[in-house]
């Protein structure tokens, strides 16, 4: 039996496929704490993030709790994410290497979209510079985006 499908920004588990259009691009604007899933220029999904708990700023160092800034590629997912599911990017590119080693400081890593648990409230921002989502969107982003999507996200 085939699992039923996911089309477009509906709420469902995340067992189901998705079959809309491909998420070619995904644009994250801190200060709007917005992230757009894109198929070419169209927009198919919009969602409410939650950044780090240092938000304004690039990341610039393990532990400085900034969201980074720039062009990122997503790399990882993990299922079995202790924020119910996630999907990560390429944190660190060369450039936050190079700013990181320049200050005597490693770059952190391990960067995600990812869920929210139930001890933090959605609206805030709490994580230690990755974008939070709600359970069932990270279900979602999960479903519909894919290895090599790029990331932009700006300030």
């Amino acid at each position: 039996m085939a699992a039923p499908v996911l089309a477009g920004c509906s709420r469902r588990p995340q067992s189901l496929a998705y079959d809309g259009p491909p998420v070619t691009g995904i644009v994250v604007t801190k200060a709007a704490r917005r992230m757009l899933l894109l198929s070419g220029r169209t927009v198919i999904c919009e969602h409410r993030v939650d950044l780090g708990s240092n938000p304004v700023g690039p990341k610039r160092w393990e532990g400085d709790g900034r969201t980074p800034e720039g062009f990122y590629i997503v790399d990882k997912r993990n299922p079995k994410s202790q924020y119910h599911l996630s999907v990560g990017i390429s944190y660190p590119n060369a450039q936050d290497m190079a700013y990181a080693a320049a200050l005597g400081r490693p770059p952190g890593g391990d960067i995600f979209f990812h869920g929210t648990p139930p001890d933090k409230p959605r609206g805030t921002d709490w994580t230690a510079g990755c974008m939070a989502v709600s359970n069932r969107e990270i279900e979602e982003i999960y479903a519909m985006v894919r290895d090599g999507t790029p990331v932009w996200i700006s300030p």
